[in-house]
């Protein structure tokens, strides 16, 4: 097995930015355009790869490893992310590729691709979905070779700040990250309910959800936007959206904040954080960036449909 030659990742100083990985399914043109216009956005890493479903294979590895070559070349630290469900053997198969791919790191999705890379010794990124709460389980990641590891999205400020400080207390390496903007991954399950929207089976689903390169909005019955819908995952309807926060959180030791895409605006989404990151929040509302409505809930220990603000404002076109 080829161990890969990437150096463990240490806290950064000041607070970085990271670009998630695609979560919605999108062509392969739009990846690659996508990509193309990343590579000079401000961000510091960018992580890559298919999170949510296996049916989705207009980009193989092979294309991740590519897009990835030409970002490291314009100066972004790569990650490459494993499935967040893992359903079969063809599943497996895929992640054991993709874990000894030799060039990246790997943020770990599950527990198949924790096992995987750690029997293996290879570095790896915890990811949100692996749930990590206390200072003894990430001690015994740290051991396992964990380099950097994301907090859930549903942790507050206040519960995070003192995971932090008991962390550093007990002498666990903390580099985190925190889900800063986008949609909130809050679920997956084995069926598939865009499919499903549009009565077609999940194993003969003729790629629906590639229809919705932003997700397709669930409402209740008063007509309120409550859910995302994403194939076999389920995302919050609002945008959480914590650039008013990243001062707290380079305080609190939270070394990166994650951005994730979307299919429109994604490069303004990115200036202004850099921005934000910097000191420089636009009056006299620094929060919405797109068409969306904004939450913030879970940070502040409320229902995380919850906001501080009562409407969003739109940047202009």
């Amino acid at each position: 097995m080829t161990r890969t030659t990437t150096p463990p990742i240490s806290a950064p100083t000041p607070l970085q930015l990271s670009l998630g990985p695609v979560l919605f399914y999108w062509t392969r043109e739009r990846y690659q355009a996508f990509y193309r216009d990343a590579a000079d956005w401000p961000v510091d890493i960018v992580t890559l790869g298919e999170t949510v479903c296996s049916r989705r294979r207009d980009m193989k590895l092979d294309d991740w490893l590519g897009i990835g070559r030409e970002l490291t070349q314009a100066g972004k630290q790569v990650v490459l992310a494993s499935q967040t469900l893992i359903e079969s053997e063809a599943d497996l198969r895929d992640l054991r590729k993709l874990c000894d791919n030799g060039d990246f790191i790997v943020e770990a999705n599950d527990q198949s691709a924790l096992q995987r890379l750690s029997k293996a010794g290879l570095p790896f990124i915890a990811g949100a979905a692996l749930n990590l709460y206390n200072p003894p389980t990430l001690q015994v990641l740290a051991r396992a070779g964990m380099q950097r590891w994301q907090a859930p999205v549903e942790m507050s400020q206040q519960g995070l700040a003192q995971l932090i400080s008991d962390c550093r207390q007990a002498g666990i390496p903390h580099p985190c990250e925190v889900f800063a903007y986008g949609h909130l991954p809050l679920a997956w399950s084995s069926r598939c309910f865009t499919a499903r929207r549009h009565q077609t089976p999940k194993d003969r689903c003729k790629f629906v959800c590639q229809k919705y390169p932003e997700g397709l909005v669930l409402r209740s019955q008063e007509s309120h936007d409550v859910f995302t819908l994403n194939g076999i995952q389920t995302l919050s309807s609002a945008c959480q959206d914590l650039r008013h926060e990243l001062s707290t959180m380079a305080q609190m030791g939270v070394s990166v904040a994650r951005l994730s895409p979307r299919a429109q605006g994604m490069a303004e989404v990115v200036n202004a954080f850099d921005q934000a990151r910097h000191g420089k929040l636009p009056a006299p509302d620094p929060l919405a960036l797109v068409e969306a409505d904004v939450c913030d809930g879970y940070w502040y220990g409320r229902p995380g449909m919850e906001s501080t603000r009562n409407k969003a404002a739109m940047i202009p076109s």
